[in-house]
């Protein structure tokens, strides 16, 4: 019995796009945060708990594309089609982010303000437009014989402006609980406190997108709600709720990584569940894994290259890490 090349390059590109979210999220989500602290130290220490492994983190990203066009080039094609605005956006949003925190530090204090502004709106922007294009891949692409029939607006819709809105709230909460686990004093308080109404937002996001998808998708709704698949996939939904309820109780004691932890926890049951919607299709609403995959040869060719790069991208990031680990202060940086 055969490899199924399609499945194995599925679940790594699916990895990579989870661990982009995961990495990327937390130090988009502090630009996110920063219209909220005008204070000079508070904002310099909010950048700086990023500051040696932000670019890292994008790394995912480019292992998601690279991968999608490598196994799945139909795929590829159909989603830059259809999605190429918001996916041009959401680079100038990341162009707009990087370039502000490299010369933040290094402009005078006359004119950080305008750094400032680029790198929250780099963030917003490259977030809001990451959800549209989710909002929009949910929906479903418009496909005949492997082309995109869509319009260049097909992308948007109420949902997916939503889907933008819904996840600058869960950026904004893993950066918040990254806030918490790394800084202290005051700047810790706040954040803490911050992080309890965004807790229960991202919660209120979660329940009207889990209700608004199956209300419009009636394949969405037989998966989720059909025998047996209702006893299979209720624990989603469950352990949502758990999590978001011990997270709020963590959030009332003296938190540090627990907060943390849990919206890390929340964010991969929310990516779990739409992953339930759509899978196996790489094309909602039909086109499956294997409808789109790529010829084998170039999955294997590829596929050898891709089992040597992750391990070593896990190690750097692992690394990096571990070395910056701890809390973060203006006078004394790590410690």
């Amino acid at each position: 019995m055969g490899i199924d090349l399609a499945l194995v390059w599925a679940v790594i590109i699916l990895f990579g796009i989870l661990m982009y979210v995961i990495m990327d999220g937390f130090d988009l989500g502090i630009g996110i945060l920063f219209p909220f602290f005008k204070e000079e130290h508070d904002r310099n220490v909010m950048m700086n708990t990023v500051a040696p492994v932000w670019d890292g983190n994008e790394t995912w990203l480019v292992l998601g594309g690279a991968g999608l066009l490598a196994a799945f080039p139909l795929a590829y094609a159909v989603i830059l089609h259809a999605f190429m605005l918001p996916l041009i956006f959401m680079l100038l949003g990341l162009i707009f982010r990087g370039v502000a925190f490299e010369f933040r530090f290094k402009a005078h204090e006359t004119g950080r303000h305008w750094w400032d502004k680029a790198f929250i709106f780099g963030s917003v922007c490259a977030t809001f437009f990451q959800g549209v294009t989710l909002g929009g891949f949910i929906q479903g692409i418009p496909v005949v014989d492997g082309n995109y029939t869509g319009g260049t607006l097909g992308w948007l819709t109420p949902f997916s402006v939503f889907t933008g809105l819904g996840l600058l709230v869960a950026y904004g909460l893993l950066g918040s609980t990254w806030l918490v686990l790394k800084t202290h004093g005051e700047l810790h308080d706040r954040m803490r406190s911050l992080a309890r109404p965004l807790t229960w937002t991202l919660l209120g996001v979660i329940v009207i997108i889990s209700i608004w998808t199956p209300l419009t998708h009636p394949d969405i709704a037989q998966r989720w709600f059909s025998l047996p698949n209702l006893f299979w996939f209720a624990p989603v939904p469950i352990l949502v709720a758990l999590t978001a309820w011990y997270l709020l109780r963590c959030l009332g004691r003296e938190p540090h990584g627990g907060p943390f932890i849990l919206t890390l926890v929340l964010i991969f049951l929310g990516y779990s569940g739409l992953g339930i919607s759509v899978w196996p299709n790489i094309i909602p609403p039909d086109i499956s894994i294997w409808q789109a995959s790529g010829p084998p040869q170039s999955q294997g060719f590829t596929l050898v290259g891709a089992l040597l790069i992750i391990p070593m991208i896990l190690g750097y990031t692992g690394w990096s890490y571990y070395v910056f680990r701890g809390k973060v202060s203006v006078d004394d940086g790590y410690h």
